[in-house]
C-alpha cells in the first residue's frame, strides 16, 4: 500500500514540475504515474549500473557527477515513455533536481510520528 501511495505522490511531481516547467511535457495523469513507475525502475536497475561505471569521475567531482547520472535517467524515461518528453540535458537536470526536492517533501509526509514511551 505504501508502494502505491509512494508512486501516486512521485506521479503528482512529476505533473506539477511538467506544469511549472516549460522544457517537461506530460500528457496525461496516467502517463505521470508510467513515468514515475519507470523512474523507479531506472533507479533501481540502471543508476547503480552507471554509478560503478563512473566511480573515479564521481570521486573526483565529489559526487556531483551524480546529478549528471540523474539527467541520464530522466532523459532514459523520456525515450522509453511516450507521452512524456524533456526538451534537452539542462531541463532533465533541473527536472530531476526539483523532483528528488519534490518527492522529499511528500515522502517525509508517508512517515509515521515516532512514538515516545
Amino acid at each position: 500500500m505504501k508502494f502505491i501511495l509512494r508512486m501516486l505522490l512521485s506521479a503528482l511531481a512529476v505533473v506539477l514540475l511538467a506544469n511549472l516547467l516549460s522544457g517537461v511535457q506530460v500528457d496525461s495523469f496516467l502517463i505521470a504515474v508510467i513515468v514515475a513507475l519507470v523512474i523507479s525502475l531506472l533507479n533501481f536497475i540502471v543508476k547503480p549500473i552507471l554509478v560503478i561505471f563512473t566511480l573515479p569521475v564521481t570521486i573526483l567531482t565529489f559526487g556531483l557527477f551524480l546529478l549528471i547520472i540523474n539527467a541520464v535517467i530522466i532523459l532514459l524515461a523520456d525515450w522509453l515513455v511516450t507521452g512524456f518528453s524533456v526538451e534537452n540535458f539542462w531541463w532533465a537536470l533541473l527536472f530531476s533536481l526539483l523532483l528528488s526536492f519534490l518527492q522529499s517533501l511528500f515522502f517525509s509526509a508517508l512517515k509515521e510520528p515516532e512514538r515516545t514511551q
